[in-house]
């Protein structure tokens, strides 16, 4: 990330990765204006001299805590890394499904909650708008490939039907957590699928 020194060491690699995840944690939870630096120390265990080594000021963390956001996002459907046929699809589907009906679940979207807190920053919208488009361009890198297979329509618009799915995805995500009920983001996700399958070449 543009101004962040990396760690050099395995124990610098802790130390950083201690003060991210515990910011996220904080964000989560808390909201970014809810999170000071010193409750991220406190919780990370590390020390300030440490905490501005690696992160200039909290913008810089919050960049971090985004990227650790969508690893840990994308970590939870490793199928959206291969889609390579319709199955994938049905498959990636159902492991969103699985991360929302564990006993925690529904959870809300990580970035999704920043993107509401923060979605009008001009420093920091841009960086979620970047996430989204990342976790975004996995769909569409697999509709490609469908319709490079002739599987996909030759008119279809793999970004724009990867940018619906994402839209049906995080408005089932923030429902469902609204009202501790799987069904909405159960029906969003079929609705997406739906919507892709409808552009399938016969």
């Amino acid at each position: 990330m543009d101004g962040q020194p990396a760690a050099k060491t395995p124990r610098g690699r802790m130390t950083r990765d201690a003060i991210i995840d515990a910011a996220a944690e904080l964000m989560y939870v808390n909201g970014v204006a809810g999170t000071s630096v010193d409750k991220v120390l406190a919780a990370s265990g590390a020390g300030k001299s440490q905490m501005y080594h690696y992160f200039k000021n909290k913008d810089q963390l919050v960049e971090a805590v985004i990227a650790r956001f969508l690893e840990n996002i994308l970590g939870n459907q490793p199928t959206i890394f291969a889609l390579n046929d319709w199955a994938d699809f049905e498959q990636w589907t159902r492991e969103i499904l699985a991360i929302q009906s564990t006993p925690k679940g529904p959870i809300a979207c990580p970035l999704g909650n920043l993107a509401g807190e923060l979605g009008d920053d001009p420093k920091i919208a841009p960086l979620l708008d970047n996430a989204y488009r990342e976790w975004e361009s996995h769909l569409e890198k697999g509709l490609k490939s469908l319709q490079e297979k002739g599987k996909l329509a030759e008119d279809a618009d793999p970004a724009r039907l990867a940018q619906a799915a994402m839209t049906c995805v995080q408005g089932g995500l923030l429902m469902a957590h609204l009202r501790h009920d799987i069904t909405p983001i159960a029906d969003a996700l079929k609705i997406a699928l739906d919507h892709l399958k409808s552009h399938a070449r016969p």
